[in-house]
């Protein structure tokens, strides 16, 4: 398999990941100010972290993610493993857009099921009129581990 390339996709740096990128807040809706939408306009400038360290799992070497998974492609910027939670490795799914698109989240539940790894993913409010910069956040997999993340969520634990 070729090395695979972030560009043209630039979902990481339009916000719909929260990252903060020399003092700018980026998240749904705001995206980072070095963004042009077809890459940054201050790339060889650009930060370690997040910028540089950052890879999604679509990039990663190896990929588990189908080649037509690339963010911008399949509506969702999978970051792997997150956490562990009781000892399996958890994935996080963030939509690019309002939500992720049905096939493709059936396509990560699946996976899911398949592999044992509990999946977080959010979606917009569909009657919001603006993004949200926290969306909501679901969990597939147990219900023990459903559990878990509502619970984290309502003691105000940042789960990533």
């Amino acid at each position: 398999m070729s090395k695979r390339e972030c560009q043209p996709c630039t979902a990481c740096c339009d916000g719909w990941v929260q990252i903060t990128v020399k003092g700018c807040e980026a998240y749904p809706g705001h995206p980072c100010p070095h963004s042009t939408g077809k890459g940054c306009d201050d790339y060889e400038n650009r930060p370690v972290s997040p910028c540089r360290e950052f890879e999604c799992a679509w990039v990663r070497p190896g990929s588990f993610l189908p080649e037509d998974f690339r963010p911008n492609e399949c509506g969702a910027l999978v970051i792997d493993h997150i956490l562990k939670w009781q000892g399996l490795v958890v994935d996080l799914a963030v939509p690019v857009g309002r939500e992720i698109p049905e096939k493709t989240l059936q396509w990560l539940m699946q996976h899911a099921e398949q592999t044992m790894r509990p999946l977080i993913y959010q979606m917009q409010d569909p009657e919001a009129d603006v993004l949200e910069k926290n969306p909501l956040t679901l969990a597939y997999g147990p219900p023990a581990f459903q559990e878990w993340v509502l619970e984290q969520q309502a003691q105000g634990v940042k789960l990533w």
